[in-house]
């Protein structure tokens, strides 16, 4: 796991690459370079930032130049042994142990065909010195992040869009699109970015740069495809395909942990990798009782205790209590867009907590969730249906305004089904699509537009319509699994994969994702939906096919989210920030949001009439990276 970054056909090209790969040196602190090619018109600067797993030597430091290729990479390719070898057959001579060097031969010997016989995680800058073409390409599912931008001719990439902004801020401006759908979502979908001209290069493609300032960007996998011929399919042998995909995992020449929360698929990803690792051990996370009281969160701590007893496995504890306050502008930093999800906070110290142990590698249960119907949202959207059948007398004249007359706290403690009750109603008359939006985003299309500025209004429009375009771009004819795949094309990369990277990598570290993998992404859509969701029971196929390693007393526990007490946050320690730094602040100022809209939400939190903590921590940190952005040259455009 590394940290790229490059320019090609810029005039000031050096400069910015290097710039740029200072910017990102806490992706690779073990080694670092820059490549620099002129030839005739040809200029090209490839940087990279080398965190060291897979062969430790200095010959396999980056930017690595083979026999007129120069490759910038940054992932792992968990099959390279097996394509290595295939490549000795054919004659190749490998002079590292790399999985680098792996990546550049196959480049050379297949061009992209290599890409789909890549079973790992990454994003990589191939120069090819010969016909004076740039290629970018990333992973299938966007596990790691590519960020590029066509300047002068050519083009400017890097692992992080804050190495941009750090090379070029002056140059640059926001995307006020991108901000109100940081709103909607609370993270950017990966068709959007902050930064106005910035793209991210889609997961499963590649794009080629040329010389004469042409280009042309291919898509090698697709998910929904993939979904499509998967259903169509046999079913999979999902308890095979998970072993497998975890022992793949494993391959690193340094040693492994992994996350523990309790909960299912950590439990299970970690179980299997003790099975092959005897010495692995574990990271969890606790919180101060007073904010659990608050959240009304389940003590997942417990759970994670038993399965390190159980199975032998040593477990460190890791208490969330920071000084949220002075964090704040520090996870801003981090996750380079305004992504309003604490849970990124759990990460980042988690992974501290590990690199201070001397840990690089982590594993991780992420995916699960999305692939196999195991979110919240996935089965309210599924009750919401059967709702739907209710006489209509009885959901509008008695259930809606019970719930509605329902506080969400009592005493200081949070009322969990109350705030369940108040957000499914929000939604359960909904179609389809409309329900699935609403069951995760953060207002309807009438309450975001109410909090902006009536010249953005026309923007929420759009982002409604991208989303439905995005949802209906199947001809799956299962609820569930429409669910699933709008999941593993919007959620999983734009929040959670990006959260992930940017916050683990903040601390030098690799998290890597056993269920977001292409093998295992096929053998879930070869489930039909009902097996995933039945009657209030989630995640039923993964929990079925788990049986043959936990306990029943982890696999059917209650769902618990990772989270943060957000609640207690907002609340106490943010209270002054909040109104000091939001509500008398530049989005509020520029009329970029109004301020009578935002008052209201945090007067209805303060008074425990709705939960609006989550709005409030996302409309905190946008105004924090707004000001951060300001403060690095970039241009705030209010329309």
């Amino acid at each position: 796991m590394c940290g790229i970054a490059g320019c090609y056909q810029q005039h000031d090209g050096l400069t910015l690459a290097q710039t740029m790969n200072d910017r990102i040196a806490h992706r690779g602190p073990d080694a670092d370079g820059v490549y620099r090619f002129e030839d005739g018109d040809i200029r090209a600067y490839l940087a990279h930032r080398r965190l060291s797993i897979i062969d430790l030597s200095s010959g396999a430091d980056q930017p690595f130049t083979k026999r007129g290729l120069t490759i910038s990479y940054n992932g792992e390719l968990y099959n390279y042994k097996e394509l290595r070898a295939e490549l000795v057959r054919g004659g190749v001579a490998f002079r590292t142990h790399s999985d680098t060097e792996v990546v550049l031969e196959a480049w050379r010997r297949w061009g992209p065909a290599a890409l789909s016989r890549f079973r790992g995680m990454f994003a990589f800058a191939m120069l090819d010195e010969d016909s004076g073409s740039l290629f970018l390409a990333r992973d299938p599912l966007g596990i790691k992040p590519l960020y590029f931008l066509r300047r002068h001719g050519g083009v400017i990439f890097a692992s992080e869009l804050k190495a941009l902004v750090a090379a070029i801020g002056p140059e640059l401006r926001t995307d006020p699109g991108a901000l109100i759908s940081s709103m909607l979502y609370y993270w950017l979908p990966e068709q959007r970015c902050a930064i106005d001209g910035v793209d991210k290069l889609p997961p499963g493609s590649w794009a080629e740069f040329r010389p004469d300032g042409s280009s042309r960007h291919e898509t090698y996998w697709r998910v929904t495809d993939v979904a499509t011929e998967a259903a169509a399919g046999p079913r999979a042998d999902l308890r095979t395909i998970i072993e497998e995909s975890v022992a793949a995992h494993l391959v690193a020449d340094v040693g492994v942990s992994t996350f523990l929360s309790g909960g299912l698929d950590s439990s299970l990803v970690t179980v299997l990798a003790k099975r092959l690792d005897p010495g692995i051990d574990s990271y969890t996370i606790t919180f101060r009782a007073q904010d659990q009281r608050l959240e009304a969160m389940p003590d997942d701590a417990i759970y994670a205790r038993k399965v390190a007893q159980q199975f032998g496995i040593d477990l460190h504890e890791i208490e969330i209590a920071p000084d949220v306050v002075n964090l704040l502008p520090r996870i801003v930093d981090v996750l380079d867009e305004p992504v309003g999800d604490p849970a990124a906070i759990n990460t980042l110290l988690m992974c501290d907590a590990a690199r201070d142990a001397g840990v690089k590698v982590l594993l991780s249960g992420m995916g699960a969730d999305e692939l196999f119907g195991g979110y919240r949202k996935h089965l309210a959207c599924a009750m919401g249906a059967q709702y739907q059948r209710l006489p209509g007398v009885l959901r509008n004249d008695l259930v809606g305004p019970a719930v509605r007359r329902l506080p969400v706290t009592a005493n200081g403690r949070g009322l969990r089904y109350a705030r369940w009750a108040k957000r499914f109603l929000t939604f359960a008359d909904l179609p389809e699509e409309a329900a699935f939006r609403r069951s995760y985003t953060m207002y309807d299309a009438d309450e975001l537009a109410g909090l902006l500025s009536p010249d953005l209004e026309p923007y929420v429009g759009k982002l409604i319509s991208e989303h439905s375009d995005i949802y209906h771009d199947t001809t799956l004819d299962d609820h569930v699994n429409r669910m699933c795949l709008a999941d593993a094309r919007m959620f999983l990369p734009g929040l959670n994969l990006a959260y992930t990277d940017r916050s683990s990598m903040a601390a030098s570290t690799e998290v890597r994702v056993p269920f977001v993998d292409p093998v295992v992404v096929r053998a879930a859509f070869s489930i039909p939906g009902i097996e995933k969701i039945h009657r209030r029971q989630g995640k039923l196929a993964l929990k079925k096919a788990a049986e043959a390693w936990l306990p029943k007393e982890i696999i059917y526990r209650p769902k618990a989210s990772f989270s943060a007490p957000l609640r207690a946050w907002v609340r106490n320690d943010l209270r002054e920030l909040v109104d000091d730094v939001l509500l008398r602040g530049e989005l509020v100022g520029s009329g970029f949001l109004q301020q009578s809209a935002v008052q209201r939400l945090v007067d209805d939190e303060r008074a425990g009439r709705q939960d609006y903590s989550k709005q409030i921590w996302q409309l905190l940190t946008l105004e924090t990276w707004t000001r951060h952005m300001r403060s690095l040259g970039v241009t705030i455009t209010s329309l």
